[in-house]
């Protein structure tokens, strides 16, 4: 039976439904946000009409740009649900009259990608949009299925496997394997390909790769671009693009200007574990790997992203280290508070503020997070 989860935004994006607004559902391909359409709408009270962008019929239905064309194509409903928004030309525009003319519409479109939803709906919609991103996953949704005993062990599965909502109807991991290697080739490269005419899959699965196995590390640009004959800025151009379809996304260096410290500096993290190992063809357990270091920093601090956005927190993300190796992390800066944390996977593992930190910080505050402490740090949601 499939197992259907409440989603932490839900209740935020139905708040947000406002007349004449436009909410907009951003997110990968696969994590749920049709599923989270159709759990909002059992909740409407009132007509609606779904559209699905990707169906040439309704971009042709819409195209035409007038107040009375969208009057008549919404008929007495003002509710509008379109998915895959971006894939609609000058979807922004569309968006715009509607909210501008037709007098109590409420708006929810969905995009696949960060970079073509924005670039229709940045400028046009300045005030009248509020965007809301969807993840695979979280930690706190999915303690709606577990209990103490069960997380463990699911929780080594996903640092495998990763946090796509199929995988949990799929028991078997030939079939996990298999679904997640369908997800790279089917979804993910074709939707880097289709965007801004790139044609050489091979130099981003390439690109992937290497990044994959600098997690945790500073990333050189010029030295992934000698590896794989190409310019750094094609380098930058191309993790740019990554980030704009949830696949990678960035975290910079920290610094107040201290000497030792290390002002420029940029590290890639995988949005989900299970794309991360499919791409490397490691997905042994955890008790045969020698990367579990990697494999925890880079799943807890996506689960740490996932809250922040679904918390709406105003929170700015860095690590933080110094030219004679003393390093954080994790750093984040929440209303000019420093809050340095470092992650470690074995609870028993200690790890001590780094005495430059300590001294040029004074008011900051540092803890471990390990497999034993973690929910406290991810779990703890509100409305």
């Amino acid at each position: 039976m499939e197992t259907i989860l409440t989603r932490s935004i839900e209740n935020q994006v139905i708040k947000s439904l406002a007349p004449n607004k436009v909410v907009i559902l951003l997110g990968p391909r696969r994590v749920g946000k049709t599923v989270l359409i159709r759990q909002i709408i059992e909740r409407l009270e009132e007509p609606y009409l779904l559209l699905n962008g990707e169906d040439v019929d309704v971009r042709k239905r819409i195209e035409h740009r007038s107040k009375q064309h969208y009057l008549n194509v919404l008929g007495s409903k003002r509710i509008l649900i379109i998915d895959e928004a971006q894939k609609i030309p000058e979807v922004g525009r569309i968006l715009k009259l509607m909210v501008d003319e037709i007098e109590g519409i409420r708006i929810l479109a969905t995009g696949s990608s960060a970079f073509d939803i924005n670039k229709y709906t940045g400028e046009p919609l300045t005030g009248r949009k509020k965007t809301f991103n969807l993840f695979a996953l979280s930690e706190a949704e999915l303690g709606q299925v577990e209990d103490d005993i069960q997380r463990m062990a699911n929780l080594k599965q996903r640092l495998v496997y990763g946090n796509y909502p199929e995988l949990l109807q799929i028991p078997d991991e030939d079939e996990k394997r298999e679904y997640l290697q369908d997800l790279v080739n089917a979804y993910l490269l074709k939707d880097i390909l289709e965007f801004e005419n790139i044609r050489n899959s091979d130099k981003i699965l390439s690109l992937l790769r290497l990044i994959a196995f600098q997690i945790g590390s500073e990333i050189s640009y010029n030295e992934i671009g000698r590896q794989l004959s190409m310019s750094k800025n094609t380098v930058e151009r191309y993790l740019d693009l990554l980030s704009k379809v949830y696949v990678l996304h960035s975290v910079t260096a920290f610094s107040r200007n201290l000497r030792k410290e290390i002002a420029k500096g940029k590290k890639w993290y995988f949005y989900d574990n299970g794309l991360r190992n499919i791409l490397i063809g490691n997905m042994n357990p955890i008790e045969l790997r020698n990367d579990i270091g990697p494999l925890w920093e880079n799943y807890i601090i996506s689960e740490r992203i996932k809250f922040q956005k679904y918390n709406r927190m105003l929170v700015y993300n860095y690590f933080w280290r110094t030219y004679d190796q003393q390093e954080i992390d994790w750093i984040e800066d929440r209303g000019g508070v420093l809050h340095a944390y470092e992650l470690k996977w074995n609870p028993k593992k200690r790890a001590k503020e780094p005495v430059a930190w300590k001294k040029a910080y004074t008011d900051s505050t540092f803890e471990v997070i390990n497999s034993d402490n973690y929910l406290n740090w991810l779990a703890l949601l509100h409305e």
